[in-house]
């Protein structure tokens, strides 16, 4: 049985890790270097960083930070943010990331998803989603720019959509739940693994262990990525980890 991965995320904007609510209301956790190092020890299986401004701010990554987080870990590393050419993204390999994110230029140019894939690989192209639920109660909206602009599609067809053109993952975060503390949006993230065959990533919500055994059950989350819970000391992932493990959700322990 494949074992489920618990992913820590280091959501940057000018340099430091900040977590807020609902994409708002943005908080200090730390330096991205060494949330990146603390958390890779306590057993997480993936660090994702995202530099949540720079598409907003009409800017490139900060590699300087990637460069330095990249330095310090030993477990896969995901950098999104700020990536709207192959050459962004050859940057960002070049500065030591393992994957990398792409959300609004991919819906912007579906065909990058395809143009990075081919040079690097369908495993090294997460396609990011950032998704609520729509006015009508039934229907998960797609937004871009850090969840500031609808992008007419919905994330079920979206996340079809860019499996078609070659992406390894779908980065699928719940902008409703995100930094609530009160569970993953287990309806939106079943729909989704339930439409595609690549992993899918839940994000948003995480609060306790009962909610990561809830989005891997019945969620049917390949993976599920959280941050709070993880910078402001809510939960060791170590500790996470053995809880599942004896829920039954299968594993990788840190040695």
């Amino acid at each position: 049985m494949l074992t489920k991965r618990i992913i820590a995320c280091l959501d940057v904007d000018a340099g430091r890790v900040v977590k807020g609510t609902q994409f708002v209301n943005l908080r200090d956790a730390g330096d991205p270097a060494e949330l990146a190092r603390v958390h890779a020890e306590s057993g997480a299986d993936e660090i994702v960083l995202l530099d949540i401004t720079a598409t907003h701010e009409k800017r490139g990554t900060l590699i300087d930070t990637v460069h330095r987080t990249a330095r310090e870990l030993f477990i896969p590393f995901t950098v999104g943010g700020g990536i709207r050419t192959l050459v962004d993204a050859e940057s960002i390999f070049e500065a030591g990331a393992d994957k990398i994110s792409i959300n609004s230029a991919a819906i912007r140019d579906p065909n990058l998803i395809e143009q990075i894939a081919a040079r690097f690989g369908s495993q090294a192209v997460i396609v990011a989603i950032d998704a609520r639920l729509g006015s009508n109660g039934e229907r998960y909206d797609v937004y871009v720019a850090g969840g500031r602009t609808p992008a007419g599609r919905t994330a079920t067809e979206w996340a079809v959509e860019a499996e078609q053109r070659g992406a390894g993952e779908i980065l699928l975060t719940s902008m409703d739940r995100d930094g609530t503390g009160i569970g993953f949006e287990c309806q939106l993230t079943s729909r989704v693994s339930s439409a595609v065959q690549i992993p899918v990533i839940a994000s948003g919500g995480a609060g306790n262990a009962s909610h990561f055994i809830e989005v891997f059950r019945s969620g049917k989350a390949d993976a599920a990525l959280a941050a709070s819970i993880f910078h402001f000391g809510i939960e060791n992932v170590r500790d996470l980890k053995t809880v599942l493990q004896k829920q039954g959700i299968p594993m990788r322990l840190p040695c």
